[in-house]
């Protein structure tokens, strides 16, 4: 991400959305194909590893991208939630699959099978026709192209507000997500099997917050709705600092799971509708590169907090990062909806 974000948004504004998706599924069918005749070659496995993770780099802009080229505005909110909803659900259920395939056949099939996975989202998108195509950026070099998605984010007013909300929010999950373990552990005195109910209680939150909001909301320019969701998770981190109860504590991720996912959805929907066409590449590239750059950073400060503190401070302090992420975006959320260069 930190290396290919920039490239990528660039290349996603540049060529047609459709092959660059077709073109990421292809690359990396090929590498999950080839991960079984290399695993006993650790360099090999991590390089691999790489350009897995490089194809999505590619990939998940890009089908954010194209996403406002197939619904319309008032669409936006319900197609995100209905996305992210069957993703969650998905891998609630096929997890348990994966896991009985590999103890039934092995892990190089389950690979073989991933590799099938992605062919057949890449022959999926073949008969994807977009009804209209937006305009093309600029002739030009490729690095003036990057450097004009940077300077996207910094010019328009919500773009930078939005910018700024993600990477504190960045700075807090990235530790708190990875340390939920530790947690589990050492405050709630569980083992693996509370650490699941923990990680269902997220999963069943996730998957059914998106499906009430779209219920509830239409309108996609709602900078509100991103915020909001903020704070909730803000306060549910404060509560698992707190308890020591395993009931609470499931309670408190499912209304997690609701914040996390209902705030992506709105999220996604306001920069698809407020971001012009031709930029959306650029600038949902460059909200991916924000938030992994703050997940690093969050994940090294977490794990030496941890250490010196203790986990409980961890989850204070991402708490209190996370109320500061919502307060910022609800203090500076412009007045009406953004204009200029990024606006439609």
């Amino acid at each position: 991400m930190l290396l290919l974000a920039p490239l990528a948004g660039a290349v996603i504004d540049r060529l047609p959305r459709v092959r660059v998706l077709i073109a990421a599924d292809l690359w990396r069918m090929a590498l999950a194909a080839v991960l079984p005749l290399v695993d006993q070659h650790l360099v090999l496995v991590y390089a691999v590893a790489f350009g897995l993770a490089a194809g999505g780099v590619f990939f998940n802009p890009a089908a954010k991208s194209v996403l406002p080229s197939i619904v319309d505005d008032n669409e936006l909110v319900a197609a995100n939630s209905g996305l992210w909803s069957a993703a969650v659900i998905s891998q609630i259920a096929l997890a348990p699959l994966a896991g009985a395939l590999v103890a039934a056949v092995g892990v190089a099939p389950a690979f073989l099978v991933n590799a099938a996975s992605f062919a057949a989202s890449a022959l999926l998108l073949v008969g994807l026709r977009l009804p209209g195509r937006p305009a093309a950026t600029p002739a030009g070099p490729w690095l003036g192209r990057v450097g004009e998605g940077a300077r996207l984010l910094v010019r328009d007013r919500l773009l930078r507000l939005l910018g700024l909300v993600q990477l504190l929010a960045a700075l807090s999950a990235g530790a708190t997500s990875a340390l939920l373990v530790v947690l589990a552990g050492r405050q709630l005195h569980v083992g693996p099997d509370g650490f699941g109910l923990l990680l269902a209680a997220i999963g069943v939150g996730a998957a059914f917050g998106p499906l009430l909001l779209a219920r509830l909301v239409t309108n996609p320019r709602r900078p509100a709705l991103v915020f909001g969701p903020l704070l909730l998770r803000g306060l549910v981190d404060l509560v698992l600092a707190s308890t020591r109860s395993l009931a609470i504590a499931m309670g408190a991720l499912a209304v997690y799971g609701v914040g996390t996912s209902t705030g992506m959805v709105t999220y996604n929907s306001l920069l698809q509708a407020e971001v012009a066409p031709e930029a959306r590449g650029r600038v949902f590239a460059g909200f991916d590169l924000l938030w992994q750059a703050g997940r690093l950073a969050s994940l090294v400060l977490g794990g030496v907090a941890a250490d010196a503190l203790g986990i409980r401070a961890v989850y204070y302090l991402g708490g209190v990062l996370l109320l500061v992420a919502g307060a910022v975006g609800f203090a500076g959320r412009p007045p009406r909806r953004a204009s200029g260069a990024t606006a439609e």
